[in-house]
């Protein structure tokens, strides 16, 4: 087994090493998000840093073009989780539900970008899964941006894009991203709950 791994790394090209540095990066950060460390957010730009070269040689090109969306929201969400407190009671922002009156806009948004991803995919750039890279970037998008507004069904959207995500890079010879997003989906699940338990610890201490 160890002289597998051995030969792996001697016969790897850049990125495919950079695809191991990634999923451990991954494994911390998904952990981070577990417990709702803020220092989730640190993690996420170093992630990202390191994935525009892996996405980019395996001709995943919204992946590689979301990196950039990844830091700016991991400096937007940081700073939103550190100062964006309640105006009478200086708390920090707590967990809690998905709006109702945001879910319409959102399914615009998520439909618009899927859209535009996949119109650029297709009429700028060689890739070979347009529909599928451009839906699991979209449904990112959306899902990173509930996080960072600290709402528990980003759980959900992230369960459904990891999986998504974990068969194309299956697909597509990213051995390990996309093991590493399969554990993601199961992660989430755990997540999810624990998350809920913190809500209502939270809501409790009111």
């Amino acid at each position: 087994m160890f002289d597998s791994i051995i030969q792996y790394f001697q016969e790897a090209d850049t990125y495919q090493i950079l695809d191991v540095m990634g999923t451990i990066i991954g494994l911390v950060y998904i952990y981070q998000e577990y417990k709702a460390s803020i220092w989730l957010w640190l993690t996420g730009i170093i992630m990202p840093a390191v994935y525009t070269v892996v996405y980019y040689e395996a001709g995943l090109y919204a992946d590689f073009g979301m990196q950039i969306y990844y830091i700016l929201a991991a400096v937007y969400g940081y700073l939103y989780w550190q100062f964006g407190k309640r105006h009478k009671t200086q708390e920090e922002v707590k967990i809690s539900r998905f709006p109702r009156h945001k879910l319409l806009p959102s399914f615009i948004v998520f439909f618009a970008l899927w859209g535009l991803s996949y119109f650029i995919l297709i009429t700028f750039t060689n890739s070979t899964v347009p529909v599928l890279d451009s839906f699991g970037n979209s449904l990112s998008f959306l899902g990173l941006w509930a996080l960072a507004k600290k709402y528990i069904e980003q759980w959900w959207i992230w369960i459904v894009a990891d999986v998504e995500l974990a068969a194309l890079y299956v697909y597509k010879g990213i051995p390990f991203t996309a093991g590493l997003y399969a554990l993601y989906a199961v992660i989430a699940l755990a997540g999810y709950y624990k998350w809920k338990k913190m809500m209502m610890e939270e809501y409790e201490r009111t």
